[in-house]
């Protein structure tokens, strides 16, 4: 196989349903998918062995003890488990458009990273899309999602099908090339580099915490957020407060002025 997706999910199984359907119509299918799950009770794992046959390579299921927010722990435990090269990043309440991980292959380059984003969706059309309009695309559909409520704006471009439009709008967008926990990739040794996530972060910007450590080893990204395509499902988050934000922006800023490469207590804190 040439490539591994992770994806990251918590009690979530029918955002996550959608997502591995939209992974089973990819393109290019010589990747492995991996899990890394927060702690998720029994209710995901039925849904994983709903897809157990699906996929080319048989789906991982990475797993912990639910024990509060340890997004960080169980990425690091399923980027160990990988069993490629190439890493692919995403979360399992983004469903992902049929070419996502063909443009990601398309696109790697060692000393680089890539930085994806999302088109937003609000609750009613997150519920709304059904296995068929995962399997026709309907839901990448600017038409379709008017037709079930979407506002239009500027950010609707982002599902532009022009290949030319959408590396024009990658080359002009203002917004940085950062790393975004629902759609980034790199090589494995590049994050094996900087030892991975921080596990003295929690929710609210852990990811491009990890990204701002790459630049600092002279690493450089690719933006793609307008080629790499992928649909975010809403949904709450209550584990997120200000006390955790003022924390993980403590520890980015401390970062970013001393030039912190590898942190202390990252991926080779994993007991393999």
């Amino acid at each position: 196989m040439k490539l591994s997706v992770i994806i990251t999910t918590y009690n979530s199984e029918e955002w996550l349903r959608k997502v591995l359907i939209g992974f089973s119509i990819q393109t290019f299918d010589d990747f492995e998918i991996i899990i890394a799950d927060d702690g998720s009770t029994n209710k995901t794992k039925a849904v994983i062995n709903e897809f157990s046959s699906v996929f080319k390579y048989p789906i991982q299921h990475v797993w912990q003890e639910d024990d509060g927010f340890r997004k960080s722990e169980i990425l690091n435990k399923a980027i160990l488990n990988a069993k490629t090269k190439y890493l692919l990043f995403t979360d399992g309440d983004c469903i992902p458009r049929n070419d996502f991980v063909a443009v990601h292959y398309k696109y790697k380059q060692k000393g680089y990273f890539l930085s994806g984003g999302y088109f937003k969706l609000p609750l009613t059309i997150s519920n709304a899309i059904t296995t068929a309009d995962i399997v026709n695309q309907n839901c990448f559909s600017i038409f379709w999602l008017n037709k079930n409520g979407l506002k239009l704006n500027f950010k609707i471009s982002k599902l532009t099908k022009s290949i030319y439009f959408a590396k024009f709008m990658n080359w002009i967008t203002p917004t940085k090339r950062s790393w975004n926990g629902h759609n980034s990739s790199a090589y494995k040794n590049d994050i094996l580099a900087v030892n991975g996530f921080n596990h003295e972060m929690k929710y609210g910007g852990m990811d491009r915490e990890l990204g701002e450590r790459m630049f600092n080893n002279g690493m450089l990204s690719k933006q793609i957020r307008y080629s790499a395509i992928c649909l975010h499902l809403d949904h709450s988050r209550g584990y997120s407060t200000p006390e955790v934000w003022e924390k993980n922006n403590a520890i980015r800023n401390f970062n970013k002025k001393n030039k912190i490469i590898k942190i202390e207590n990252g991926i080779d804190k994993i007991d393999s």
